[in-house]
């Protein structure tokens, strides 16, 4: 035994020297430029928006010309992903610099939050102007872990009433978090937005149905909308005289509301736009193709504030590819990016989880399921971690799935979004793109799978993941904030159209965590 725990402590030492010298290995980046003066630093962030969903990310449905002259005149980020594809814990990333599962209960959605250095406070303390429009961090309660504001900071009706608090020439950061485009979308989106329905492209894991084509273009219609608030925005820097020392970023907390989106670990749960827009101090019109994650801004603003980033941080600062007069791949370490999640919305008996990591290539989509017993959806037949949770608002795309289930057409798109998963997915993204295909179990693929699964152990050991280092953790039993969700009540139409109960009760053990039925 003394033995075995020797051998288990030298391959801890190496697999964790390996991966602290793949996450600091930006840092041999060089730089363009170092700006003097702290810049002004103004976060624009839409709610559940995948990054495929812009016209600068090669959308060709969805009109957004303000942002795409944003990419255009800045720096775009073809790899960018959440910590989370939740939006609790994916700003609790953001603000942290840190992976989920170093946070506690703010790993979770409707979550508590931890007192830990967040990088607006860090700010503040030195000089900042800070606040926030919109969500912020959350849905949760951060007041019973002592926070007195929101901790992405001070809440503001407007930026102009954020701006009038501030003192000449100080530096200011503010964080504008757009509700759209959340579900529920505004009624007849679709009819409101100027989309031609026959020009939107379905991705493969959704039927190809008008039902859903209507669907996306309400969804498009509230992207559009957010489009007009960066529009807006960049308006008042230039009312204000702030455009030529104001760093902007764009960017969503999390993937889009669809079935495979929010709560899933594929892309279009944890890919998202970014773009950086300084053109006085950025060099624009470049499509940086390194791995990044949302995590990596609260070490940048740090950099570009003078301040220096806790030690506990585990994300890494940006400033050396924005700064960088190239494109494409710039820093080789970047060569991946890990995930996770831990438990979305109350919507398993006893308010279970569903737990996942997942290491994401250019080559190849590994996830690990931890509880393969569990439905990834939530139990049936709500299947509440998919978009309308309760089933309480409109969610055509999933109503079409549940109705239609066992229409031969659809029954594979609803297994792919609803039914059990194994505890190993691997997508070859070459091959499949649409990660539709798990390959983990075939021959061919054993090597990858086992080299994969090996980098995402050593990175989850090296950043003290519970899972993996066996310590208690207490995600599944953690307070939830939003009693409500405890006991869903179906709209009428999903009860008549599903044959559902008018009310379910997750706060107890119940047959629909083993039945479809």
């Amino acid at each position: 035994m003394k033995l075995f725990m020797k051998y288990q402590t030298i391959v801890f030492f190496f697999s964790s020297l390996a991966t602290i010298l793949i996450i600091s290995g930006c840092h041999n980046v060089s730089e363009k430029v170092n700006p003097i003066d702290p810049p002004n630093i103004l976060i624009l962030m839409s709610d559940n928006h995948s990054a495929d969903h812009l016209g600068c990310y090669g959308d060709p449905s969805v009109k957004t010309p303000h942002i795409d002259r944003l990419a255009s005149e800045g720096v775009l980020f073809s790899n960018a992903f959440c910590a989370a594809p939740s939006c609790s814990p994916a700003r609790a990333a953001m603000l942290t610099g840190q992976d989920i599962w170093r946070l506690g209960t703010a790993a979770n959605l409707w979550s508590g939050f931890p007192k830990m250095d967040v990088y607006p406070q860090m700010m503040e303390e030195n000089g900042y102007h800070v606040g926030i429009q919109g969500k912020g961090w959350g849905p949760g309660d951060a007041q019973p872990d002592g926070w007195t504001d929101n901790p992405g900071g001070k809440r503001y009706g407007s930026f102009e009433e954020f701006y009038n608090e501030k003192e000449s020439n100080q530096p200011w950061l503010f964080w504008y978090s757009s509700r759209d485009p959340h579900r529920p979308f505004r009624s007849e989106g679709w009819n409101k937005s100027g989309i031609d329905l026959e020009s939107i492209e379905v991705p493969p894991y959704l039927p190809n149905h008008i039902d859903v084509k209507k669907d996306m273009a309400d969804y498009y219609h509230e992207v559009q909308l957010f489009d007009q608030d960066v529009a807006n925005y960049l308006a008042l820097l230039d009312e204000m005289g702030e455009t030529e020392n104001t760093m902007v970023i764009v960017c969503s907390d999390n993937g889009w509301q669809m079935p495979r989106g929010l709560a899933n670990l594929y892309d279009f749960g944890s890919k998202i736009p970014l773009i950086v827009w300084w053109p006085k101090q950025i060099e624009g019109n470049r499509k940086i193709d390194d791995f990044v994650n949302l995590n990596d801004l609260a070490p940048t603003f740090l950099e570009l504030a003078n301040i220096e980033a806790p030690s506990e941080m585990t994300a890494k600062s940006l400033k050396g590819l924005l700064f960088e007069n190239k494109e494409g791949t710039i820093d080789p370490s970047r060569n991946f990016v890990v995930t996770g999640r831990e438990r979305h919305a109350y919507v398993r008996s006893n308010g279970l989880g569903y737990p996942g990591r997942a290491l994401r290539t250019e080559d190849f989509l590994y996830i690990r399921n931890y509880e393969p017993d569990r439905w990834p959806a939530g139990d049936p037949p709500l299947y509440g971690d998919v978009d309308s949770h309760m089933l309480h608002y409109p969610a055509p795309t999933k109503l079409h799935l549940l109705v239609h289930k066992e229409n031969p057409s659809v029954e594979p798109l609803f297994e792919l979004s609803f039914g059990k998963r194994p505890f190993e997915e691997l997508y070859d993204l070459k091959k499949d793109p649409y990660q539709l295909v798990n390959v983990a179990g075939l021959d061919g693929y054993a090597e990858i799978k086992n080299n994969l699964s090996h980098q995402l152990t050593e990175y989850l050991i090296t950043t003290n993941d519970p899972r993996e280092i066996n310590q208690s953790f207490t995600w599944d039993t953690d307070t939830y904030f939003k009693e409500g969700d405890k006991r869903p009540k179906p709209s009428q139409e999903a009860i008549e159209l599903l044959d559902l109960e008018e009310e379910y009760d997750y706060t107890t053990d119940n047959s629909n965590a083993t039945s479809e039925n």
